[in-house]
């Protein structure tokens, strides 16, 4: 049995609200990952056999700093979101997780044998299928499909992670809130989100995302209230999100 850094045994650790495995015909939730659903018949029947359910309410932890690895999660439903702390204790979101996609960070843990370096905290209830660390194991030396799927997932959440790396170090916090907050308004003008959130969602203090909101108020750009952006001057703010 491989061992972690820290000479703890890999896989021992079960993911929270894990239920009983699932039937081997209760193959509905691979729709969500395309290229397991077109597994050779044997290795799909490997992977639904030794899979779990993963029931989590919301705000709940799925994982922190230190914690071992013991399963891969595909998520079902709902939302994940994984962060990590500077060393002022200020929040940047790393990324999300949502229906049919996978956790970079599982991923890195489990391939190294090593332990978590992030949180993962749930936003919404989430429904979600873990597999065991032996038998992700198992699969990924047996099934080239499988470790293609894998690998190419990781690749894609790895580009992502790097765009986060890159706008935290090369944006502007002008640019980088009023990016923000288009994004998160999307077809709507109004935001409730606290200013601590959006600190969080661009990886700075709450104090300078307050200053620069003050700014854009000032500017016409948006409206303030408790808890609540209004977003008032979208072609401004893309400007200012381009510039």
């Amino acid at each position: 049995m491989r061992r972690r850094r820290d000479g703890t045994d890999c896989g021992r650790d079960r993911p929270v609200n894990v239920h009983d495995p699932m039937s081997r015909s209760d193959e509905a939730w691979l729709a969500l990952f395309p290229p397991l659903a077109r597994l050779p018949a044997d290795e799909r029947a490997l992977l639904c056999a030794r899979a779990t359910p993963v029931n989590l309410p919301a705000d709940a932890t799925v994982f922190e700093p230190n914690e071992a690895c013991g399963s891969f999660l595909f998520v079902r439903t709902g939302r994940i979101r994984v962060y990590q702390l500077d060393a002022d204790g200020n929040e940047i979101v790393l990324y999300r997780l949502t229906p049919g996609s996978i956790c970079i960070l599982t991923t890195m843990a489990l391939l190294s044998c090593d332990r978590y370096s992030a949180y993962a905290v749930t936003e919404t209830a989430v429904e979600a299928v873990a597999l065991p660390e032996r038998a992700f194991n198992d699969l990924l030396a047996r099934s080239a499909a499988f470790r293609s799927f894998v690998f190419l997932a990781h690749a894609e959440r790895m580009a992502d992670l790097m765009r986060v790396i890159q706008t935290v170090t090369f944006e502007s916090i002008e640019t980088r809130l009023a990016a923000r907050l288009l994004a998160l308004a999307a077809d709507t003008r109004a935001l409730w989100i606290t200013h601590q959130q959006l600190a969080a969602e661009i990886g700075t203090a709450r104090e300078v995302v307050s200053r620069h909101l003050k700014t854009f108020e000032r500017r016409g750009w948006v409206t303030l209230g408790r808890g609540r952006i209004e977003v008032k001057n979208a072609a401004s703010l893309r400007a200012a999100a381009s510039s």
